[in-house]
This record gives C-alpha cells, structure tokens and sequence, in this order.
C-alpha cells in the first residue's frame, strides 16, 4: 500500500475505535501529512480490511523508513509509531470526561472502555503481549500462573551508544510520572504521546489511574501519587487501597514493599498495582484460623502459601485499616532470632508488608504478607530473596505480582528451556553446553520422569511434547519453591511454629 492509503485506512481506524469523528479528520490527516513530510493527499472512498493497528503501522514505518525519516531499530520504531499514535490520541480532557460519564453509569464500564481506548491508541501492545508464553502449573498450593516474558524489545546496540551520548534531563524524573501524559519520549525513555490517566483522590490525596504498557494480566493497571515521592507503607497505605477498592470494587488491588530487595523496581515513586485477575495466592485457603483480640469482627487466618500470609476479612473497612496498621506497627518492630528474623541490623530496618486487598463474597478482604530484607554472608542479595541455585530460572526480586503467584520469568528462558528439551531428544549432556550448563543440576532432579516415558513412548513428536509438558510442569513447582525462599517462615513445623508467635505478639499487650 501506499503512504497516501495507509494514512488513509489509520484515519479510518481512528473513527472505528472512538480516537477521532468527523470533525477531526481533516485535522488529523494534515498532522500525518506534517509528520511524513507529505504536501498532498487523495481521499480513498472504500472499505478497508479490519487490520490490528500495529500493522499499519509497520506498514508506516516501513516507508518512514525507506525514506529515511528514521533509522531501523527497536527504539526508533518505537518513538516513531508512538509518535504517530499521538496525532490521533484524544486530548486529556476529553478522555478523563469519557472515563467519568461511564462511571456514571458502572464504575465497571468506565474501566472496559478505557481499557479497549488505551489497547485501541496502542498504548498497551497487544501484538507484543500475545508474543508472552503462559501456563499454569498445579501445586501443593493450588495453581501457579507462569509466564515468560517477551513483550519487551531487546535493545539495539546503536539506541544503546545514542542514549549513552545524550544528555539527561531528569524530566519526568521516572516512568511513573505524571509528566508522562502526552511526552515524546527519547531513546532512555519510552514515548508516551498516546497516553492518558486518569485522576482520582485517594486517601485525600491526588492520585492518577493507568494502565501497564506491557500488561501481564488482565486489566494490569497501575495508581500513582501525583507527587514524585518515594514508596512508604503505612496507615495511610491501607486507608488509600481501600478507597481505590470502593472505587473500583471489581478490581484487586497492592502495594509493593516499601524497601529494597523485597520492594518492586520503582520504589522511588509511590503507586499500586491493581487489575480485573484473579490471582493464585487470592484462590488459596486459609490454613490456619487465629482470632484477634481488638477486631472481634474480622476472621482472621494464615494462608496455606509458599510466603507468609496473613489473611483478614471483614463487612466494613475500618476494623481492617485499623487491625493492618497495628500488625505493620508489630511487625516492623518483630524480632525473632530463633527464626532469623530481625527487625533492623546496625539501624538499617528490615521488616515491611506487601498489602493487597479485593473483595470477596461481599467482604473486604487483605492479605498481609510479611517480608524480610535481610542479607547474609552466604546470601548477599538477600536471605529471603531467590537463593543463588535458582538465579537459572529466576534472581530478580520477588515482588507484588509475583508474591501473588504469576511468574515473570526473564525472556531468555524461551531460547534456554527450548535447548534444554532438544539436548535431551538428543540424549546430549547439558553440562557440555555453554548456555545450558547451569540448568545440568536442575534438571537431573526430575530427568528420571522423562526417561519413564521414554521407554514407553513412540513417535519423536509425541515424546516431544509429552517432554515439554514435564518441562513446563518442572518450571512451576521449581517457582514455588522460590517463592518459599521468599517467605520469612518457612513451611517446616518449626516455621509453623513461629508465625504463631508472630500471631501471639500481635494480641499482646
């Protein structure tokens, strides 16, 4: 196709999906003209195929390219077809306008609707997400949600050495900012032109709601301070959430943890994680019912999960502020040297909660789950962090997504596992492999099962698959036990034994 057509069969897009009417169409054909250096335009009178965005825009791009409008790597691309995004994108006002005219109606259709807007602008990339590997693997705590994640481009040598010459601004000051709305980006930091939020008030405060770019479960939003101040979990944290839940009662909702190690990669603004999902650690049962001594009213218990959970219910949100706020207060000053738990070491603080809260039943509902930042000789990122024998499948911290358990394994395991499965077809040894020598351990621990159905097995693609199930099964109990390196009381009696201790505290005094 043409330019002249593609720019055609956008404009076209854009009235399908709400971005643009009548009215501005010929404004916005005169913005595309602009941006491709053109000074004419034919009008194309038919119908065009229902293609997804991205490929007209690669299309776009194609050409951009062709005319040297922009050079051909991951980067440029990106900024280019955000670029192009941006000229059909709504301004601010009208989508914020939108979002509360639904919220009128169903607090549930003004999400769907800005949700399908932000797929729509290609803020979120569905082409990119499909791309990401799932399955789900049944434990000794239930099903564990697994994904590798490949939405996100690796860099391009030439965008490295650029944003390596270029000057930062420092504006916005993260990628969490409000200043993001409608920013065109550089090569350190993502174009934004097709981004909108949306404002609330939480807890008193500003608050803007969004979703994630690279979403890794349904309706994966994310609500941060209008102020770029730092993450912080305290009684205003748990009042806030339970704003966003009677806002939003359809959504679950968290807090990483306000320290390192155990807090997510952006501690340096203040924001939760939210979305329409279901997690695995939400479907686990309680294992264990304790009572509270000051909140009667709320059913409290311990989780039946890899981490440490503590889990309160109740029909009304203060008792569950209230009864959050004084186990955080318990725990921040706990130490247990029996179970190695230690408050703080040389004045450096250790304990901290990740919060999440959801509904259930027409209840509110929290799960408090404890966690330890810690470091030791032997376990210098961490003792309560993935130890160094799973740094093969997974070293990165262990955060509020992931403590509710769905994986997000690094993109890399696609190639690996991929190469571990044909080694074996082939009955080669992993430990003569460069790239597979660190899994050789990991995978003489369950081999035995393959070699079961081996004997027993005929045809290469049935044995093929029958392996990669294995694989993939292997995978998901080996993500349980890291979340247990995770879990500051481990599920041994005498680990039992000490929550409740920790559970004792909490009604003391």
């Amino acid at each position: 196709m043409t330019i002249n057509e593609l720019i055609n069969e956008l404009i076209s897009y854009g009235k399908d999906n709400r971005l643009i009417d009548a009215a501005d169409e010929i404004y916005c054909i005169n913005r595309l003209l602009e941006l491709f250096g053109l000074d004419s335009f034919t009008p194309v009178n038919r119908e065009f195929p229902q293609r997804a965005v991205q490929e007209i825009l690669d299309d776009m791009m194609r050409w951009a390219t062709a005319e040297n409008l922009l050079e051909d790597t991951a980067a440029q691309k990106d900024l280019f077809d955000t670029k192009i995004m941006g000229l059909l994108t709504p301004p601010p006002s009208m989508i914020r306008r939108r979002f509360a005219e639904d919220y009128r109606l169903s607090p549930k259709m003004a999400t769907d609707n800005y949700y399908a807007f932000s797929k729509a602008t290609n803020y979120i990339r569905t082409g990119r997400i499909a791309k990401d590997e799932r399955w789900v693997t049944d434990t000794g705590y239930g099903p564990i949600d697994i994904s590798i994640n490949l939405s996100k481009p690796e860099k391009d040598p030439r965008d490295i050495a650029k944003a390596g010459r270029a000057k930062n601004s420092g504006y916005p000051a993260c990628l969490l900012c409000l200043e993001n709305e409608g920013y065109a980006g550089h090569l350190s930091h993502p174009a934004r032109q097709n981004h909108r939020v949306i404002p609330m008030v939480l807890g008193g405060e500003p608050y803007y709601l969004q979703y994630s770019p690279y979403v890794y479960y349904n309706e994966h939003c994310i609500v941060f301070n209008e102020k770029h101040t730092p993450m912080k979990i305290d009684h205003s944290t748990f009042v806030k959430l339970f704003d966003f839940l009677r806002l939003f009662p359809h959504y679950t909702v968290g807090s990483n943890a306000d320290l390192p190690i155990v807090g997510g990669s952006i501690l340096s603004h203040d924001h939760f994680q939210g979305g329409r999902c279901t997690f695995p650690m939400a479907r686990a049962e309680i294992e264990e019912n304790f009572a509270l001594k000051n909140h009667p009213q709320i059913t409290a218990g311990i989780v039946k999960w890899p981490m440490s959970v503590i889990r309160l219910q109740s029909e009304d949100v203060d008792p569950l502020i209230a009864a959050s706020d004084e186990i955080l207060a318990k725990w921040r000053g706990y130490t247990d040297a029996a179970a190695y738990i230690f408050a703080e070491t040389d004045g450096v603080p250790h304990n901290t909660i990740t919060p999440i809260v959801r509904m259930r039943d027409g209840k509110y509902e929290i799960d408090l789950v404890l966690r330890n930042n810690i470091t030791t000789k032997d376990c210098p990122m961490g003792l309560y962090h993935p130890h160094s024998e799973y740094h093969h499948i997974k070293k990165e911290n262990i955060g509020l997504i992931e403590v509710q358990g769905l994986a997000i394994l690094p993109a890399r395991l696609k190639k690996e596992l991929a190469g571990i499965k044909a080694a074996i077809l082939a009955h080669k040894d992993l430990r003569a492999d460069e790239m597979l020598e660190k899994h050789a351990s990991w995978t003489e621990r369950w081999l035995h099962r393959f070699q079961e159905i081996e004997k027993d097995t005929a045809g290469h693609d049935l044995l093929a698959a029958k392996l990669d199930e294995i694989i993939k099964d292997e995978v998901g109990h080996y993500f349980a036990e890291i979340l247990a390196c995770a879990g500051v009381y481990k599920r041994t009696s005498e680990g039992k034994e000490a929550f409740r201790r920790f559970i004792h505290e909490c009604n003391a005094g």
